[in-house]
């Protein structure tokens, strides 16, 4: 759940007195044909706001950042480690910090590659296994993690992540991020 703070607080106060400001305009509408419908529009265009404004409040008041990130491939099982660190570089509590990596196979510095299938099959059984759908490997792989719950303003926490790599990835770009909620 996210952690809400006073100007989520502020901000729903807001809308919820355009809301309320809105229905006593439509009631007090001649036509009474029009008061439902009005209410209805009120109430979508209500809810759109809520959710830009609490997304908007948490971008501006969560702000995590990432510290020492270093990778390790460890070739005997196929894994990649990503250790770090996350501060909460805000002045409130954020919730979840999460991490997201995204590699790309071959990819460009500027991550202009689409996941496309670009790979091309060599071996003896990729060769002759060519019916079982291998020729169709995907290109890029983002993972996210949950490093970090309830991240006191200032606070910082380590973090280790693994997951897979794939075999069949050479030439690696990297692209990471991390932001709370």
């Amino acid at each position: 759940m996210t952690a809400l703070n006073y100007w989520h607080f502020i901000a729903i106060g807001i809308i919820l007195l355009i809301f309320v400001g809105g229905v006593i305009a439509s009631i007090k509408q001649e036509n009474k044909k029009l008061i439902l419908p009005m209410i209805v529009s009120i109430f979508v265009i209500s809810l759109l706001f809520l959710g830009f404004s609490v997304v908007l409040v948490d971008k501006y008041t969560k702000l995590p950042k990432l510290y020492r990130l270093k990778n390790k491939r460890l070739l005997s099982i196929e894994k990649i480690v990503y250790t770090g660190v996350v501060k909460n570089e805000g002045s409130h509590k954020i919730g979840k910090v999460t991490f997201e990596i995204k590699l790309v196979n071959k990819g460009h510095v500027t991550g202009n590659v689409k996941a496309g299938s670009f790979y091309k099959s060599s071996g003896f059984f990729d060769f002759f296994g060519g019916g079982t759908g291998d020729l169709f490997k995907p290109q890029s792989l983002t993972k996210e993690f949950v490093v970090a719950k309830n991240l006191k303003p200032g606070e910082a926490k380590s973090f280790r992540v693994y997951f897979d790599w794939p075999p069949y990835f050479k030439s690696v770009s990297q692209f990471t991020k991390v932001y709370g909620h």
